[in-house]
């Protein structure tokens, strides 16, 4: 299992077709006027899609009230990457992912092995895409700068794009797509059009989840792992995963066979065990599980020994960066699993 960002992963599926509710918002956004747009919402919804569905209408040759054209030279420049009058200011771990080229002196220092790709938006990024935004436009439709994750920015780098977003120089258009938008200083929130991301119905996103490869079995358990989010549900069908080792796994963990979580990182154990530990506390309170069903659940343990159990989960999840050992971090987090689990009031 291996999921990253699971937007990134849906816009690599299929970079050239979008789901039926994105282009239902697209249209709603290309017919708003502003210079700069904040996408915001829960992982999986398609944050980084549309951002890149408008910048593509934005600059596309021949747009209609629905978005690009999808065949002149602008809409194939951004296919491949190369649209002179597209700035992306994302992460380089997410460029990487997502195969936009970083910028000359970036690459050598990655060729070069002086640092490893920056999981934060660099305030070096940042003044490369001040600078691009202050240059006169290759083509006649403006210039766009594309934000993702906007999270990602530290405060040094967000308070050096507050000038160029509320004082954009010529015809230049911003977009900015967020899965944690609380995060967001309120300075650059209040500068951009919020959009919230809407979700999809039923009955378009199970033949959407079927046209790429998911079967109808396995689709229902998907999207409940990924609470109901389209993108994290095909992040998780791509990850290796059976859909069935997913339903086994609250059991397994509490009998303390982790075969099923053999090769998983960190960050994907602690993902995994989040959700089994809020669909127990959700149980105790007399409310429907999320992410897997009643069936799947252990019997209750005690509600004290969850509570303590989530909270170590949540300090886990904030130093998941750090250089642990994995194969004990591994087994720290599995064993503090199995006790909460098996606890009794």
């Amino acid at each position: 299992m291996n999921p990253p960002l699971s937007s990134v992963v849906a816009a690599q599926v299929r970079d050239d077709a979008i789901a039926p509710w994105l282009t239902r918002q697209l249209g709603q956004l290309l017919a708003q006027r502003g210079h700069a747009f904040l996408l915001h919402g829960p992982s999986g919804l398609g944050q980084y899609t549309l951002a890149l569905e408008m910048a593509r209408a934005w600059l596309c040759a021949d747009p209609t009230a629905r978005g690009a054209c999808g065949h002149c030279d602008s809409c194939h420049a951004i296919t491949v990457r190369t649209h002179a009058d597209l700035c992306v200011l994302m992460p380089e771990s997410v460029m990487q992912q997502l195969q936009w080229p970083l910028g000359e002196k970036a690459q050598a220092e990655l060729d070069d092995k002086k640092r490893k790709p920056s999981r934060e938006i660099r305030v070096d990024a940042l003044r490369e895409a001040i600078e691009f935004s202050q240059r006169t436009s290759a083509g006649d439709r403006g210039k766009v700068v594309l934000v993702f994750p906007a999270e990602r920015m530290n405060t040094i780098t967000a308070n050096a794009l507050l000038k160029t977003l509320e004082e954009p120089a010529g015809h230049l258009r911003f977009v900015l797509a967020t899965e944690a938008v609380q995060q967001l200083l309120p300075t650059i929130r209040s500068r951009c059009l919020a959009h919230a991301m809407a979700w999809p119905n039923e009955q378009e996103l199970m033949p959407w989840l079927a046209r790429h490869g998911m079967d109808a079995a396995s689709a229902p358990i998907w999207l409940r792992a990924a609470g109901g989010r389209p993108d994290d549900a095909l992040a998780l069908a791509a990850s290796g995963l059976d859909a069935a080792d997913w339903s086994a796994l609250p059991k397994a963990v509490q009998r303390g066979q982790t075969g099923a979580m053999q090769g998983w990182s960190a960050p994907e154990i602690v993902m995994a065990l989040h959700k089994v530990c809020h669909d127990m506390q959700l149980r105790h309170y007399g409310a429907p599980p999320r992410f897997f069903r009643e069936q799947d659940l252990p019997v209750g343990p005690a509600f004290p020994a969850l509570s303590q159990w989530g909270k170590a989960l949540t300090q886990a999840a904030r130093t998941m960066e750090h250089p642990f050992n994995p194969g004990l971090m591994q087994e720290t987090l599995l064993s503090e699993a199995k006790i909460a689990l098996n606890s009794r009031p």
